[in-house]
Formats: structure tokens, sequence, C-alpha cells
């Protein structure tokens, strides 16, 4: 059995503050004996218009989190960082940056994820509208990264939401999802749990949902409830608390491999065309 943390912050845009926050969150989750921390989406700096000014420094990030990684002999799931280059290295050139989520062992970072799937929706919230697609280039491909405790499927945000990218990641091994987040208080009031327990129950793997919490300037309020299923999709823990938070929750690869052979959904798979 393997213990898993997953983080709550309330991230603002002073990035030296997020990191002390980020280190301190590090240190607790070794205390508890875990082997991966799961951070949330716009850990390092939650601002809005500065996400190319951010991405800047996305190497300069990336290594900060590396060395935190070697010190701490622990495993990180860096949430997302703004990046201004493609996994190719070639340079965005319109201005847009991508969201990318790392992954980095105690060595070096293993994967690196760039989020598909764009926030581009109408919120009744004091924002309004959000139209990600204007400031953000979306990726293209699925990541699964492998650990000595199992293969972790990369997600962001807005990706829970889409069934196909977790039984895609399912289907290319990965036994726990991560889904670090920034949802709007008013989506996820109503679908955040909601939507780490259908995909939990959809892929069979176990879901580490990082979750951004309270108010970030003025204007952007999010919901927070970072949260742990089982593979089976049962709740193992959820916060309700504000501010920083962390969850510490076990994974046993045995236990899931036992639940999945139990009820072989992939196998009972049937892609089915339906006529109107």
């Amino acid at each position: 059995m393997t213990l898993l943390s997953v983080v709550q912050m309330n991230s603002q845009n002073d990035i030296e503050a997020n990191f002390s926050v980020v280190e301190s969150l590090i240190q607790q989750s070794k205390a508890n004996g875990a082997s991966l921390i799961v951070f949330p989406e716009n850990f390092v700096c939650f601002a809005a218009g500065k996400q190319r000014e951010t991405a800047e420094r996305f190497e300069e990030f990336q290594q900060r989190l590396e060395n935190l990684s070697h010190q701490y002999q622990i495993w990180i799931v860096a949430g997302t960082l703004p990046c201004p280059f493609r996994p190719d290295g070639s340079s965005i050139a319109d201005g847009r940056v991508r969201t990318v989520s790392l992954c980095i062992s105690p060595e070096r970072t293993e994967a690196r994820y760039d989020k598909i799937h764009l926030f581009d929706v109408q919120v009744g919230d004091s924002v309004g509208g959000y139209q990600e697609s204007k400031f953000f280039e979306p990726g293209n491909e699925v990541v699964v990264a492998k650990t000595p405790f199992g293969n972790i499927g990369l997600m962001v945000c807005y990706d829970l939401r889409f069934p196909e990218l977790a039984l895609t990641l399912r289907s290319q091994g990965a036994n726990i999802l991560t889904a670090p987040a920034a949802f709007t208080y008013t989506t996820g009031e109503m679908h955040w749990q909601l939507l780490l327990q259908a995909r939990a129950m959809d892929s069979q793997c176990q879901v580490l949902g990082a979750a951004q919490q309270g108010w970030h300037g003025e204007k952007r309020q999010t919901w927070g409830h970072t949260g742990a299923t089982n593979s089976r999709g049962q709740i193992l823990e959820i916060t309700h608390a504000e501010g920083a938070q962390l969850i510490t929750v076990p994974f046993d690869l045995a236990e899931q491999e036992k639940i999945r052979a139990s009820m072989p959904l992939m196998q009972h798979r049937v892609l089915v065309q339906y006529s109107p």
C-alpha cells in the first residue's frame, strides 16, 4: 500500500508566498509518509492576465520543483504551470501559452501533459464568461506517467467532464488519475464531487482532485473541496475547510486489480452506433 497526498490551495499573484505554502505542504505530506503529492491548477501564480509573464519563468519553476522533489524524496504532480512552448520545444507564436501539468520524480521530470480541453463557457458568477482558448493553446497528446506505485494518467480541471479521456488513460495503463483544478464556485458546487466519482467509476482508477479554493483577486472565486476517490468511485476523503489543506489517502494496487477483475468493464465495453 502507498500513501498519496492531495493539496488544496488559495494561490494568489505572489509567487514567493505561494512557493512557501508549497514547501510547507510538501513537508506535511512527507511527515504523513506519502510517496506523491498533487498540487492544484495555477498553484504557483493565480493572476488573471499574467499567463504569458508567468510562462516566461516556466523552466525556472520547473527547476525549483525538481529541487524540492529531490530534497524531500517525494513525487510531485505539479498542478499546472503556463508554458510558452510546446513539448517539441517550438514557441507558441500568437501570444498564447499552454497549460502544463508535470509529473516529477526525485530524479527528474518524468512526464508533461498539456491540457486538452479548454474552458470556453458561460457561468452565472461574477466573471460571467470564460474563454481559455483566447489565452491558451490546447494540447493534443494523452499522457500516462509510470511510477513505482502505479501509472498516473494526467488530467486537468475541465478534462474531468470528458469520460473518453479517462477511459483512454485507463486503456493506456493508468491506475491513478490526477486532476489539478480551479473549478469556479458555481460549477464546483454543482459537479466537482460528482465528476471525481464518475471518472473513477468509468475508469476504475483512483482519482485525486487537487483544487483551488476561495477568492483570487476581487472577481474570481473557486470551489475547493480537494478530494480523492477509490477505484470503485467512493470518496475516500474530501475537505470542507478553507485555504491551504492536505489530505493523504491510501492506494493499494492489488486491491485495485481485484476490483477490476470482479467487474471487468474494459472487457465488457461495446461501442454501439445508435440510429435516431
